[in-house]
């Protein structure tokens, strides 16, 4: 029963959830100026009170996107990864405290996802070389599941490392923004910042790439006992 169990942890779990972990990044990454443009963001500034109408900005990876009130249309900055969010959007006298973290960000984010897709089909091929012939042979070889652990290790490292960068950016920047408005008093619009939902997904996607990269750094650890 263990045996079945590891079995199926190694070759169907761990690269669904490797999969499940890159679309969740991608997603991120590219939104809110590509996709979901409402949907999913990584800092938002919304009219005070859940009835409220009145200007909105999602902020992602790669630029923002707004909307002057809930009924209208969406305007989204081009993709760039030295992002520059728009916040004309927002009245005179809010304040100007929402910019983008170091330029490298983006560019860091974008490299570590190209890890994570090399170590994705690295992994599975790992996983599914008994059922590939010939060509499964080589990922038998002790090297290329060293090169597929460290490949996944760090895509895994940046990306986290990257994200953190980022949450930590956008943490202070909502709270400076939040307390400016309260010392406003009246005078001040009518808004409010928070991080958002974007940051979930992405520690939700590297609780699950942590699945297969324990998974192949245990099958390394276990080839180089045995080598011992």
């Amino acid at each position: 029963m263990i045996a079945g169990f590891s079995k199926f942890i190694n070759q169907y779990l761990a690269p669904l959830l490797s999969l499940t972990s890159l679309v969740l990044v991608v997603f991120v990454f590219l939104s809110p100026v590509s996709m979901l443009n409402t949907q999913v963001s990584l800092l938002t500034v919304r009219p005070t009170g859940d009835n409220s109408d009145g200007p909105s900005i999602f902020l992602g990876p790669l630029g923002s996107c707004e909307r002057p009130s809930n009924d209208a249309g969406v305007n989204c900055t081009q993709p760039n990864a030295n992002p520059k969010y728009d916040t004309s959007f927002l009245p005179g006298n809010a304040p100007d405290l929402l910019s983008a973290p170091i330029a490298a960000t983006p560019v860091f984010i974008a490299i570590s996802i190209a890890f994570t897709i090399a170590f994705f089909f690295m992994f599975t091929f790992t996983a599914f070389r008994h059922r590939m012939g010939k060509f499964g042979a080589l990922f038998e070889k002790p090297d290329v599941q060293r090169a597929s652990a460290w490949v996944g290790l760090f895509g895994f490292m940046t990306g986290l490392i990257c994200f953190l960068i980022t949450r930590v950016w956008f943490g202070k920047a909502v709270e400076d923004f939040n307390k400016t408005i309260i010392s406003g008093g009246t005078n001040s619009p009518q808004l409010v910042a928070d991080t958002s939902n974007g940051f979930i997904m992405v520690w939700v996607a590297y609780a699950f790439y942590a699945v297969p990269l324990v998974s192949s750094m245990a099958k390394l650890h276990v080839t180089a006992t045995k080598q011992v």
